[in-house]
């Protein structure tokens, strides 16, 4: 089990618990139990069958906001070689709450962005809690616009609970930096490809979220709003952002059955967090096998596709 298991998460830890309290003591005392341990084994494989296999729309957002979920740099120095971090947005400052930079895919130059959260409350208090303010999403414009130039096909993690609201952000026009980010996207040239690692929030998820192909983590979830936001607008009480969750279609397979997400990856059991290793080579593999078919489009049937993906937004949601 992860260090800070989740409440729904706590039969399995007792059972876990029982299974290593029975193997110190077989180690200690010479007395074999292998049948009973292969027993609890057994029983706490299919516990977590059924536990993960029937999770709510709250209980996979609280996966995806798991304080041990890998977030975008560890995904991106298990994928990509030569990773060279690229700062600032020659206007203000370089937030830390978005990562960008070059990196070698399968032996191709692509540009790398990403929301990028911290692991402990020191490091996400450095990084805003990967709330950008707009010099981040004014760095990553900068650095898609660089990679048009150079031809190199831009890669996106989105993990974010949404753009920064604080006064500053608004006086350094946190709306327009976002806006001029959706604009330029469908503009580039050049294959993007993005992937929902965490939580995707609203338009500060949007805003690197404008891709030919966007996929999914199994437990990642992607919304307008968080399901706390919408239950105190909905129902005038922050508790109830469970029914919130359920209500906003926030989860992978609510979104790709609606047409807004193209492609869904399977976690290893439990979440990202179990295996980030097999995680990591998951994602690698859909994102290469993706890459290979865009980068064989020339630049106007590249566009022609992504401009008819953005018209089509919305189209299986109104019929339900």
């Amino acid at each position: 089990m992860p260090n800070t298991p989740l409440d729904f998460e706590k039969p399995i830890m007792e059972l876990e618990a029982k299974i290593e309290e029975l193997r110190t003591f077989t180690n200690e005392k010479g007395i074999d139990f292998s049948e009973e341990i292969a027993t609890l084994e057994n029983k706490a494989m299919k516990l977590k069958q059924d536990i993960y296999g029937n999770l709510s729309a709250w209980q996979k957002a609280q996966i995806a906001r798991h304080m041990e979920r890998p977030n975008a740099l560890d995904y991106i120095d298990r994928i990509f070689d030569d990773f060279t971090v690229l700062h600032g947005d020659r206007l203000y400052s370089d937030d830390k709450a978005i990562i960008g930079g070059i990196a070698s895919f399968n032996g191709r130059a692509v540009t790398v962005l990403g929301h990028l959260k911290g692991k402990d409350t020191k490091e996400n208090i450095a990084r805003n809690f990967g709330m950008p303010h707009p010099e981040g999403y004014r760095k990553a414009l900068r650095l898609m616009k660089q990679a048009d130039k150079f031809n190199r096909p831009v890669i996106c993690f989105i993990d974010t609970p949404g753009a920064y609201c604080g006064l500053g952000a608004e006086e350094r026009g946190q709306g327009i930096a976002i806006a001029e980010n959706l604009q330029q996207m469908a503009q580039l040239k050049v294959p993007i490809i993005s992937l929902v690692i965490g939580e995707g929030g609203s338009g500060g998820a949007l805003a690197l979220g404008v891709a030919d192909h966007l996929m999914m983590l199994e437990n990642a979830i992607y919304s307008v709003i968080s399901p706390e936001g919408g239950a105190t607008i909905l129902w005038k009480d922050a508790t109830k952002a469970q029914d919130a969750a359920e209500a906003l279609k926030i989860t992978a397979k609510d979104l790709e059955r609606l047409g807004v997400v193209d492609e869904v990856l399977k976690e290893p059991l439990g979440g990202a967090h179990r295996n980030v290793d097999l995680m990591a080579v998951t994602i690698k593999e859909a994102m290469k096998n993706k890459l290979d078919q865009l980068i064989n489009l020339n630049t106007d049937e590249l566009l022609t596709r992504r401009y008819q993906k953005l018209r089509m937004l919305g189209d299986l949601a109104a019929q339900g």
